[in-house]
């Protein structure tokens, strides 16, 4: 081995001694891509499966789902759920321009999740007070997790699919901290129901 190989050996030897030593100073000073952040927001039947919703419902049955809340933003995160009740008319959240509905929410959760830390629950409902009036169903009351909320939701006999059509859906809210308070996250998932007159 000559001298100039031997000087070459060693100059690199150096060079990646240092990057090593300074790997730690380099990585906290270059700043690194970071992982698509986001929330997830989902809903299951209770049997944790994704089919089997209930569907057909009438005053006085009790349902329930289980809803969840996943938090892939890397870091703490406080979110809101809004539970809101809609007949197929009224309007639903827009995600893609990031608009909620202007509908006021019947239930509410709050919850904190550190990242890539998720919530669950079962979420129980019912419709306690429906009145048929010849192609008008109304809905006067509502149950969520045995909390009654009183609701006015008109739903008009749609001939095409035969029912009264109306749907409970959740939006997921998180808090910015920017503007002092919560800001819809554009997530949003629905539940379609059949009121009928008797199950």
């Amino acid at each position: 081995m000559n001298f100039e190989n031997v000087k070459l050996f060693y100059v690199f030897s150096c060079v990646a001694l240092c990057l090593v030593i300074l790997s730690p100073a380099l990585m906290a000073a270059v700043p690194f891509p970071e992982g698509e952040k986001f929330s997830e927001l989902w809903i299951l039947e209770s049997n944790r499966m994704a089919e089997g919703y209930p569907f057909n419902v009438a005053a006085g049955g009790r349902h329930s789902i289980l809803l969840g809340v996943g938090n892939q933003m890397g870091g703490l995160e406080h979110y809101l759920v809004y539970v809101k009740l809609r007949n197929q008319t009224e309007p639903f959240p827009n995600s893609t321009a990031g608009l909620p509905s202007a509908l006021e929410p019947i239930f509410e959760y709050r919850v904190f999740l550190r990242n890539n830390e998720t919530w669950e629950r079962e979420v129980s409902f019912s419709f306690e007070e429906v009145s048929f009036e010849g192609d008008v169903c109304r809905i006067s009351a509502v149950s969520v997790d045995w909390r009654f909320v009183n609701v006015d939701k008109v739903a008009v006999w749609d001939a095409e699919r035969s029912g009264f059509f109306y749907q409970l859906f959740f939006e997921l809210w998180i808090y910015d901290a920017e503007v002092s308070g919560f800001a819809f996250h554009s997530r949003s998932v629905g539940l379609w129901l059949n009121m009928s007159r008797q199950l």
